[in-house]
């Protein structure tokens, strides 16, 4: 009889566990790439969005430029090999932009929606506008974490007489290249 009774406290504590409520599950999926090169990308710089804001027609009707809007590519975790006189070896960056371009332009990223007579310019952290499907000035890297900053910002296409507002969006694709 306890022996009975031990088995039946213990299937109803089974039971019991067995038909409470879902208090919450979920799945967690780790992703990435392993890439040959000296330094790692920060996870919140392989799919970047930067708001450009709403931009005035008559601004850049009129000449203007809207203002440029910073963005940074983020390094981390970068080591470098030394050559055979112990200086690091790729501690130089430059940086490829590739993406579709204003006809006429590699200077000015296209952009896509409602809006028209526009391009996106990208200029480096000196202010030197990047030419799309060119590598940028080198950046020389150091141990541990390092930033590359950049900035866009647009501008009415030289040949348009006027602007056409609406959403727009403009994307790019960038590469690292050390040396």
């Amino acid at each position: 009889m306890k022996k009975l009774a031990a088995a039946v406290i213990v299937s109803m504590g089974i039971a019991s566990f067995g038909v409470q409520a879902d208090q919450g599950s979920g799945k967690v999926t780790f992703y990435g790439s392993i890439i040959d090169a000296p330094c790692s990308i920060h996870p919140e710089s392989t799919d970047m969005k930067v708001p450009l804001g709403q931009i005035s027609s008559s601004l850049l009707d009129g000449g203007g430029t809207s203002t440029p809007r910073a963005f940074d590519i983020e390094l981390e975790n970068c080591a470098f090999e030394l050559d055979a006189n112990g200086q690091p070896k790729f501690n130089t960056v430059k940086v490829i932009f590739a993406g579709g371009n204003v006809p006429g332009n590699m200077s000015m990223l296209a952009i896509n929606g409602q809006a028209a007579g526009a391009g996106v310019r990208i200029q480096d952290y000196s202010g030197q506008l990047v030419t799309l499907l060119q590598p940028t000035s080198g950046r020389g890297l150091g141990n541990g974490p390092n930033t590359l900053s950049f900035s866009a910002y647009l501008e009415k296409i030289a040949s348009v007489t006027n602007v056409t507002p609406g959403e727009f969006q403009a994307v790019t694709d960038f590469t690292l290249a050390y040396e």
